[in-house]
């Protein structure tokens, strides 16, 4: 009697155990991430007291789900330990930015945007183009640029210059 309880005791935790490893191997694509880098940052003056910084990037969503961006924003780190968080530009105003400043060199992609969508298994390049009220010399000295995405669920994805 005591060897059939235990063989049908271990029988029911393997059903068990084959059960939820199929309910996480079913889920495994659910998770929203998003793997990305920066491809090229480009920085010129505006004026004496503030920069422009245009940082293109890849991203990549690998998940079975749509991911919308709610916002995204550039942040400059210096050397000292400071942090500057810029402006960010629409594109619109991209577009005007390249041909003002001719020292950027040409628009590659298009700027991500608020509510832009990225499908499942997609992967798309990108800009954004922020302006800082620091002097050219400061973000050319930078540590480095981070990247911001904000997903509308309130998830947030950083991409790190260096």
């Amino acid at each position: 009697m005591r060897s059939s309880f235990t063989a049908a005791f271990g029988i029911g935790l393997a059903i068990i155990a084959l059960a939820v490893g199929g309910i996480f191997l079913m889920q495994r694509g659910d998770r929203i991430e998003l793997p990305g880098k920066i491809l090229k940052v480009r920085t010129a003056p505006l004026d004496e007291e503030s920069s422009i910084v245009v940082i293109d990037f890849r991203i990549t969503n690998p998940s079975n789900v749509q991911f919308e961006v709610r916002t995204v924003t550039v942040e400059m780190d210096d050397n000292q330990g400071k942090s500057y968080l810029g402006q960010s530009v629409s594109e619109v105003d991209a577009k005007r930015l390249f041909e003002a400043v001719p020292v950027l060199g040409p628009k590659f992609n298009t700027t991500l945007l608020m509510r832009e969508r990225l499908g499942s298994h997609g992967s798309a390049d990108r800009m954004i183009a922020a302006r800082f009220q620091a002097p050219l010399v400061l973000l050319d000295g930078r540590k480095r640029f981070m990247v911001r995405i904000e997903e509308v669920d309130g998830k947030v994805f950083e991409y790190a210059e260096r």
